[in-house]
């Protein structure tokens, strides 16, 4: 699964389980939420494990199992979400050392370097602007 898919399944999830509190029903099973996302709920528990460890949902097991927002949907933002599911940086370099006998290959990793860093800081920016709680509103207008 694409990272970016990742991202969106989770924060799928956690508005989901957020309308599910605010309806009444605050813990919610992998397979409610995976009819939800309309996924296998093999591939959400996955996802719910990396928000769980992240602190984001918390679990609870045997009777009344099931998962549940561990903070305020206000408090959750994207940023918070693409964090916790994707742990490789948003864009990246050469895997190997490009021709350092070539003006460019000699140049162009701190060239790079400095615009993935400015873009991976307007990325981050950007997710940080935008809650769980503010994603429902508009999914619910």
């Amino acid at each position: 699964m694409t990272s970016n898919s990742r991202v969106t399944i989770a924060a799928h999830a956690l508005a989901w389980l957020e309308l599910a509190r605010r309806r009444g029903h605050p813990w919610l099973t992998s397979d409610e939420v995976a009819a939800s996302v309309n996924t296998n709920p093999v591939i959400l528990r996955r996802s719910l494990g990396d928000l769980r460890r992240a602190g984001l949902v918390k679990a609870r097991r045997g009777t009344g199992a099931g998962f549940a927002l561990a903070r305020p949907a206000e408090e959750i933002t994207m940023y918070d979400v693409w964090a916790a599911v994707d742990s490789e940086p948003l864009l990246a370099l050469h895997h190997s050392e490009p021709n350092l006998e070539c003006p460019v290959g000699r140049g162009i990793r701190p060239v790079l370097t400095d615009v993935y860093d400015d873009a991976a800081d307007a990325f981050g920016a950007a997710l940080r602007r935008r809650t769980i709680a503010g994603m429902l509103e508009r999914i619910l207008k």
